[in-house]
């Protein structure tokens, strides 16, 4: 749990927000669907969090606990999966925003762990068009980046979903939540175009579209350090007077 739930209390963010000329907040938005059949449901909030706690370690941030249900919808067809709406997690995130400004923290940065979160972009978009300082992390450059710098041999493309990254983060982050398979699950299936409208059912029976048998926990390390260093943009960026 304390993976998942900051251990802070009031005045250890009391005293970190003394340090800081802008106080931002981190919150990592997982997902709760279906990973094949040796990664946990709660895959996506686990790396997620992984990434935050990555962050909280090297950034002077207000890290939160993460949102665990999102946008799982393309996941229907499995066991397990819950979703919520995207209205519902729009406005979640801007509520979240909402108070998170009223105690004195007037940036946020959406740590995002589930592709199918679409609205999320809108969140960040309207957030910003307003005025307030929110961004969404990490870019698709940012996983590239770390995709090259951790020795990923899958690209951005195949790598769809548990897969080789969410392996390997798993395998350095979480060893303890995988279950033996992943080693001979690989599946590929880069033609996607029809994903809005037929689901991940309609290209893999098994619920995998990667190649996870290439995952390490080596590998996981790096990724998270990789997206550690370049969300010193991000941080630079919210808490400039600009």
């Amino acid at each position: 749990m304390s993976d998942l739930v900051p251990a802070d209390t009031t005045e250890d963010v009391r005293t970190r927000a003394a340090g800081v000329s802008r106080q931002v907040a981190v919150l990592p938005v997982g997902s709760f669907e279906q990973h094949g059949a040796y990664l946990p449901l709660a895959t996506d909030t686990l790396v997620a969090c992984a990434v935050a706690r990555e962050i909280a370690g090297a950034y002077p941030v207000h890290l939160l606990p993460p949102v665990t249900i999102s946008c799982s919808h393309e996941h229907a067809g499995w066991p397990g999966t819950v979703s919520i709406s995207s209205v519902t997690l729009h406005a979640v995130v801007r509520d979240i925003a909402a108070s998170l400004r009223r105690s004195g923290v007037d940036a946020l940065v959406v740590v995002n762990g589930h592709g199918g979160n679409y609205v999320l972009g809108n969140v960040v978009q309207e957030s910003s068009a307003r005025g307030e300082r929110m961004a969404l992390f990490p870019a698709a450059e940012d996983w590239e980046a770390a995709r090259e710098r951790a020795g990923v041999v899958t690209s951005l493309l195949t790598d769809m979903h548990a897969g080789e990254i969410e392996t390997s983060i798993l395998l350095h982050a979480h060893p303890e939540m995988l279950r033996p398979g992943y080693e001979t699950s690989d599946f590929v299936a880069d033609d996607r175009r029809h994903l809005l409208t037929l689901g991940m059912s309609g290209y893999t029976d098994s619920g995998v579209i990667g190649r996870p048998s290439l995952g390490s926990a080596e590998k996981g390390k790096e990724l998270l350090s990789s997206l550690a260093d370049s969300f010193g943009a991000y941080f630079s960026l919210l808490t400039s007077d600009a």
